[in-house]
């Protein structure tokens, strides 16, 4: 099934339900395929052809859902970008795709203007808020009365879109994903519309992230309801889950935690959520623990992947949220809370490698690599970096370090080229990491390893402390003494307010690195 089925089998099932909702104005499922038909074959008037690539940069707005549904119906390649990425950054990754019509939303006109002479194989930008002179009109493109459906020859194996992943350091790489590679997921763990049950599912992640983009295909299938909020802010979106009654949102870590902390939290009714799905960065043990506790009636559960892989490849789901049993039953789903990002899906498979690309078994840290259906067959137009990406058969390397035990769940001990060499010692930053954050003066931690010229690597932390509070090097190096092997613990302490992070909370740790090098 390819995702523009989605659409079109969700508004014959439940016309006339709201399908978005975004400051304060609602879509029908009915209304927006409308508009969808439409653009598609204004897309296929201006030239538009299958595979060709078309860009977007906006915020989560309901233009961009559109946008993407009618691209996908003519067969061509969406392009979502990075809206935080700066000129050079966009230009590059325009470029690379030879998008040849991009939408583009307001605040990111000016950009615009300053990238198009650059980028020789765009043909047009299309203004999606406002008319802005030199561009199409986005709203002259859409009929919301538009009665005729637009069919295109599309086969699940087709690209629909390629995305660029978030790295922390370099040119982001361009990894295209299919039709199939979503429906593969969704058709497995996802209910299809039902006239009889309404959702609302509450999008804050943003749509040029894969796990946006996955949450916004499963919305759709599952005829749910889709509330936007252009960008995450702690009280438009506990003001909105009230107001709007929401039953399912995805967060991450760094979201969650704004709202568990937030001043006002308890003033909210929050009672109507039911799913909270988290994933895309590490989620502290004390955040997760303490919003189980202030959301009594929500099953959580935790997703991990990347773009490489489709999104999602491994659940934590709402039964390892819960802790009840025994009281060993309960120390150990406590600490498979902690440390574990859950099971492999069923249509994906999920390994452990040594350096050699052997398999390793239960309980020994190597390189997770995954495959299946839903994993890319290889980066865009770059056969390099493809080939050092996958292993015999098919085995993505995820680059990220980790373990399994004897049940069959993960648990990710961090990212292949994080790891700290000390002396010929590996030393995982997360471990480090976990044996600090219980400490109750800190608020986040990350640990890094610089250049020493005895150990090669040594064990630095870079700490934020909880507001309010101080604390000296040598409090925070003693209190790990029970709790860590002496080559491991932090050889220095460096306070800071704040860590770097990409837009989705993950931790920019080569930033760190970079930063506190010895020059």
């Amino acid at each position: 099934m390819n995702t523009t089925e989605f659409l079109t089998i969700s508004a014959a099932i439940c016309p006339d339900r709201d399908f978005m909702v975004s400051d304060g104005n609602k879509t029908s499922y009915m209304g927006a395929s409308a508009r969808v038909n439409s653009l598609a074959f204004k897309l296929a008037e201006m030239g538009v052809e299958k595979q060709d690539r078309i860009g977007i940069i906006s915020v989560n707005r309901p233009q961009y859902i559109e946008a993407y549904f009618a691209a996908a119906k003519t067969g061509a390649i969406f392009v979502p970008l990075n809206f935080r990425a700066k000129t050079e950054e966009l230009e590059y990754m325009l470029a690379a795709s030879e998008a040849k019509y991009v939408f583009v939303g307001s605040r990111y006109l000016d950009m615009a203007r300053e990238m198009a002479p650059h980028l020789p194989a765009l043909k047009q930008w299309i203004s999606i808020d406002e008319p802005s002179p030199g561009m199409l009109n986005y709203q002259d493109l859409v009929d919301p009365d538009f009665e005729d459906e637009y069919y295109g020859e599309i086969e699940d194996e087709d690209v629909t879109i390629l995305m660029f992943t978030s790295g922390t350091t370099g040119r982001p790489k361009a990894v295209p994903l299919t039709h199939g590679s979503f429906g593969s997921y969704i058709l497995e763990n996802v209910s299809p519309a039902d006239p009889e049950m309404e959702e609302k599912n509450l999008l804050t992640v943003p749509l040029y992230h894969v796990a946006g983009i996955q949450g916004m295909l499963a919305g759709v299938y599952g005829g749910r309801t889709l509330v936007l909020l252009p960008q995450f802010e702690v009280r438009k979106w506990l003001e909105t889950v009230q107001r709007e009654k929401i039953n399912r949102a995805m967060l991450v870590p760094t979201m969650l935690k704004q709202i568990i902390d937030y001043k006002d939290f308890g003033q909210y009714d929050l009672s109507s959520l039911e799913v909270i799905t988290y994933g895309a960065a590490a989620m502290p043990f004390p955040v997760i623990k303490k919003a189980i506790e202030l959301f009594p009636g929500t099953s959580f559960i935790n997703a991990f992947g990347q773009t490489e892989t489709g999104s999602t490849i491994t659940m934590l789901g709402p039964e390892d949220h819960k802790i009840e049993g025994t009281e060993e039953e309960k120390e150990k789903k406590l600490k498979r809370l902690a440390t574990s990002i859950g099971k492999p899906l069923p249509d994906v498979e999920v390994a452990i490698i040594d350096e050699s690309g052997n398999f390793l078994p239960p309980n020994q840290v190597g390189e997770i690599v995954a495959r299946g259906p839903r994993v890319m067959a290889g980066y865009w137009k770059d056969e390099e970096k493809t080939a050092m990406a996958f292993i015999a058969d098919g085995w993505l390397k995820t680059s990220d370090q980790g373990w399994m035990d004897e049940e069959g769940y993960l648990y990710r001990s961090g990212r292949a080229d994080d790891v700290i060499i000390r002396g010929g010692e590996n030393i995982s930053p997360k471990e480090v990491e976990e044996a600090l954050i219980s400490h109750p003066k800190i608020e986040e931690v990350a640990v890094i390893g610089l250049p020493d010229e005895e150990w090669g690597q040594e064990p630095h932390a870079v700490v934020v402390l909880k507001e309010g509070e101080t604390a000296t090097h040598e409090e925070i190096i003693d209190f790990t003494r029970d709790k860590l092997a002496g080559f491991k613990r932090p050889r220095s302490v460096i306070f800071v307010d704040e860590l770097p992070r990409t837009a989705i909370g993950k931790l920019q740790r080569k930033i760190l690195v970079k930063n506190y090098s010895p020059s």
